[in-house]
């Protein structure tokens, strides 16, 4: 690959602008892009995208194309000719996919099939009706299949071909210390973690004809929660258990269980009348009774979702995980009508997380997120909790056992920060996110061997498939009204396993045990 090359953008929405364009600005700057152009639907097309820095502000080419229908694998052939006109035309060299994730599978499989490397944003791909649909549930599963075998073809015709997966969390200086820690102890012990407990609340408060008139979020596509940040949880943790695994130890199999609300659950938890009450207008603003709100959301997709996982290793639980995302949390929304344009970071909207790893009688660790909104003239402390950088990390291990080990550490912001100077990284998921950008870009330039990538697309069989598991468990639940439906059973084999173990595959995909 060559020192630099011309990118193009697939989606310049709230979530690209605020995210992607930041960290691609840094990397023109560092001489590693060339030119940035976009494509996106006609509406966004049409509006002028600035990014960068306010001394160096940069302006953006926007390319419109037509929607098309999201259960395709492969782009409509007027979409591939505006596409393939302008990666002629800018000479493109490589593709960010960072649209609404329905559509991820085709735009990566043509990038793909032009031998143009990939920078894919989470989740790898997601189906209309994902959380009442099994079939649409099960395809999430078969999508991962379908995208390795077109990487692994690019990569036949070209061994310099790569994707590589836009989970920021494995860039971020906390969570990868978290994983080293674990492949520490199992190291000195042999014992692979135990138990995960993991929770994170994403601070949105949607009222109720939001759910209807507005579309962000994708409940009305039928999925939710588990398509947008869950899949941050559905790849770290994954990532953290293989660490602690061991020669005999491999997890081979997993069984979840999903229970979720929907918006039908919200609208019972605040109904129209509570929301009347604690906002003065929204009585005049809103035009839906309760009957018609629930009769308009009904199919919708998942607000929140709780997990129950077991991690198993030849037949025996090797490790429990109950991974709990939730949308509507702890929010700091006082406004009625949401802010324009901020629906992805705005109107209140707060993340929060949790995470308690037991690695047996040997070590525990606990990850602590507890952040709010504040002005800086608040007076409050950006790092201590309830501060805008608030970040934790508590190790404990067993100092009994003669093996020098600490029995409490505690490590704050300041200590988890990652190098020094300009070349520090934050634990803040900004940072991490341009880490990620920063080191595919410097990938094509030749200065990052391949093996030392975090988030190859090969890498993320596990995840695709907990999501799949969790889906396919959510929606059996739907088809039966909400009765007892049993847990989902899928193989967990990394990709890496799954060609030497073709023949012996646990279980059919979405069999249940």
């Amino acid at each position: 690959m060559s020192a630099s090359v011309n990118v193009l953008v697939v989606g310049v929405g709230p979530h690209t602008r605020l995210n992607h364009l930041p960290a691609l600005a840094a990397v023109q700057d560092a001489g590693l892009a060339g030119t940035v152009t976009g494509v996106d639907l006609p509406g966004a097309a049409d509006a002028v995208v600035e990014y960068g820095t306010p001394g160096r502000l940069r302006r953006m080419h926007v390319v419109p194309v037509q929607p098309f229908r999201v259960s395709r694998q492969g782009l409509p052939s007027a979409v591939c000719r505006v596409l393939d006109g302008v990666v002629e035309r800018e000479r493109i060299g490589a593709v960010v996919v960072a649209t609404e994730p329905s559509v991820h599978l085709p735009y990566a499989l043509w990038a793909m099939e032009r031998g143009l490397p990939v920078l894919l944003d989470k989740p790898l791909t997601v189906h209309p009706k994902a959380s009442t649909d099994p079939s649409a549930a099960q395809a999430i599963a078969d999508d991962f299949d379908t995208l390795l075998d077109a990487y692994r073809a690019a990569r036949r015709r070209d061994p310099r071909m790569v994707v590589s997966v836009l989970s920021q969390r494995r860039w971020h200086p906390a969570f990868r210390l978290v994983r080293e820690l674990i492949a520490e102890v199992a190291q000195a012990t042999n014992c692979p973690v135990t138990s995960v407990q993991s929770n994170h609340g994403d601070g949105q408060w949607r009222l109720p004809d939001e759910l209807v008139d507005i579309g962000y979020h994708s409940f009305d596509r039928g999925y939710g929660k588990a398509s947008h940040s869950g899949y941050h949880h559905f790849d770290i943790v994954p990532w953290w258990l293989a660490a602690g695994e061991r020669p005999g130890k491999e997890i081979d199999e997993i069984e979840v269980h999903a229970s979720c609300t929907r918006p039908a659950d919200f609208l019972a938890q605040l109904n129209v009348a509570d929301h009347a009450r604690l906002l003065p207008g929204f009585a005049d603003r809103n035009p839906y009774s309760e009957q018609e709100l629930d009769r308009l959301t009904t199919g919708f997709g998942e607000v929140d979702v709780f997990l129950n996982v077991a991690y198993r290793s030849r037949g025996r639980v090797l490790a429990l995980g109950s991974h709990n995302l939730a949308h509507t949390t702890f929010s700091q929304r006082g406004n009625l009508h949401p802010v324009p344009g901020g629906l992805y970071k705005g109107n209140g909207r707060i993340g929060q997380e949790t995470h308690i790893i037991q690695q047996g009688p040997f070590q525990a660790l606990h990850l602590q997120v507890l952040q709010t909104l504040h002005g800086d003239t608040d007076g409050i402390d950006r790092l201590a909790a309830g501060g805008a950088d608030h970040i934790e990390l508590h190790v404990f291990r067993n100092d009994r056992l003669g093996l020098g080990w600490e029995r409490h550490r505690a490590l704050d912001f300041t200590n988890l920060v990652q190098g020094s100077g300009d070349s520090a990284v934050l634990p803040t998921q900004r940072s991490a996110r341009g880490c990620a950008i920063q080191e595919f870009f410097s990938h094509l330039a030749g200065h990052i061997p391949r093996a030392e990538l975090a988030s190859d697309l090969s890498d993320h069989r596990r995840p695709a498939r907990l999501m799949a598991a969790a889906y396919l468990s959510m929606s059996r639940r739907w088809a039966t009204d909400e009765r007892a439906s049993g847990p989902i059973a899928f193989d967990f084999f990394p990709a890496a396993a799954t060609a030497a173990r073709a023949g012996t595959a646990l279980a059919a995909l979405g069999a249940t045990r």
